[in-house]
């Protein structure tokens, strides 16, 4: 029997993930997406203790479209991270194990986080 040939290519719309591999997978990115974020926290929070003219600019950045949509990236990302590791912790400690309660954990995760986002955007767009 001959083995089956590897795909070359990753396209992600291929893959068939169950919601509790989709949370995962969020999980890793929203804590790839704040770890790198950290530096330009870091550095907004050293420029806004500066001074005035240090506060004012930074808040002339967030107050951009752009430093809007990014602050509401980083607001889901922190939302999810913080989501998704307290139900991997719980998993960790055998509650929730069942397929079930394990499916329901991750929609709840995903709500939770997609709600945080959601009330974000209004506080910041609206």
């Amino acid at each position: 029997m001959k083995p089956a040939a590897r795909p070359v290519d990753f396209n992600p719309l291929r893959i068939r993930l169950p919601v509790t591999g989709w949370v995962s997978l969020l999980h890793r990115v929203s804590g790839v997406l704040l770890f790198t974020a950290l530096p330009l926290g870091v550095t907004g929070l050293t420029i806004s203790l500066a001074g005035e003219d240090g506060f004012q600019r930074v808040t002339g950045w967030l107050g951009h479209p752009l430093g809007k949509f990014a602050l509401l990236g980083w607001t889901w990302a922190f939302a999810h991270h913080f989501c998704a590791g307290l139900r991997h912790l719980a998993l960790d400690m055998h509650w929730g194990t069942s397929l079930a309660r394990a499916r329901r954990s991750s929609v709840a995760v995903l709500v939770l986080s997609g709600v945080v986002a959601l009330a974000a955007a209004w506080r910041l767009f609206g």
